[in-house]
């Protein structure tokens, strides 16, 4: 039988998850994979808890918000994959160099459709002494929305993934101000299973996580059009040349990880952000949200 693998939902930065599947890495770890698809941002963890997925990818937040809930919950990530923030500031090149403050005075929209991207500004616009309760946003409009008001300039800064930076660029509308990334470590997407399941497809686990890291290895070792030529058909809607030049940014910027291994100072500052976000109400410890065994899978040759 297969594992029941369901994505968390189909975004770009999520590439390497598909190229995995795609490209045939967990087949040649000898384990069958079976991928789903997700409705919404956090509908495979119901699933996991019920046993009709055995795993899923997604925000390390999400099984720190359930350790927050219950000290008891059975949720555990291992196998890091996104260890950087893939989220931009977006608008047009001011005069003078952007700064976080600067957004105090203009037009701006968060994310809504995931809480993290903004738990993580926010604790960068505390950095910046910002408070960011008092700062004016939209926060109820989807980043297709924002693009467009972005574009039609009724809007002067956006919160976003890509491909909405290569978008912006493309159709003029605006330029990386910011890179969430750049703030260095934060553990953003991770596989996420119930210790039940780690303990009964501990080999199976294995195999996929060593799969997952040769295939960052190949990432890491090929050009960007390649990972978009393995992934175009996840992304029928983004045009080729765009989808090849925002994994381009995503890549040069060392998104991905290069270990498979969850972070500690990225897990720290992810639930930083949280607990200062009003997200959890307690600092998780690394030890209560990580599956030690597999987080420590190295791959082989």
């Amino acid at each position: 039988m297969p594992i029941r693998l369901m994505e968390n939902f189909r975004a770009v930065f999520y590439a390497p998850y598909y190229a995995t599947y795609a490209l045939g890495f967990y087949e040649r770890e000898g384990v069958a994979v079976e991928l789903m698809t997700s409705d919404a941002p956090g509908d495979a963890v119901p699933k996991l808890i019920d046993g009709s997925i055995d795993l899923t990818w997604g925000g390390p937040m999400r099984v720190m918000k359930a350790h927050d809930q219950d000290k008891h919950s059975p949720l555990v990530n291992f196998c890091e994959v996104v260890w950087r923030d893939p989220f931009f500031l977006i608008g047009k090149r001011p005069a003078r160099p952007f700064r976080l403050a600067d957004l105090a005075a203009m037009r701006f929209a968060s994310v809504s459709e995931v809480p993290t991207p903004w738990m993580c500004l926010q604790q960068d616009l505390r950095d910046a002494t910002l408070d960011p309760d008092t700062l004016p946003r939209f926060s109820d409009r989807a980043m297709a929305r924002n693009h467009h008001a972005l574009r039609e300039g009724d809007l002067d800064v956006m919160q976003a993934f890509e491909p909405f930076v290569s978008m912006a660029e493309q159709d003029g509308a605006g330029e990386v101000l910011y890179a969430a990334g750049a703030r260095g470590p934060t553990a953003y997407t991770a596989f996420i299973a119930t210790r039940e399941a780690c303990v009964k497809y501990r080999e199976e686990f294995a195999a996929m996580t060593r799969a997952t890291a040769k295939m960052l290895a190949w990432l890491y070792a090929n050009p960007a059009e390649d990972l978009a030529k393995a992934v175009a058909t996840f992304f029928p809607d983004v045009p080729q040349d765009i989808l090849a030049r925002a994994l381009g940014r995503y890549k040069d910027a060392g998104l991905w990880s290069r270990d498979t291994r969850m972070n500690p100072q990225g897990f720290a500052r992810l639930a930083q952000s949280l607990h200062s976000g009003g997200f959890i109400a307690r600092m998780p410890p690394y030890e209560e949200c990580v599956e030690p065994v597999l987080n420590e899978i190295k791959p082989t040759n």
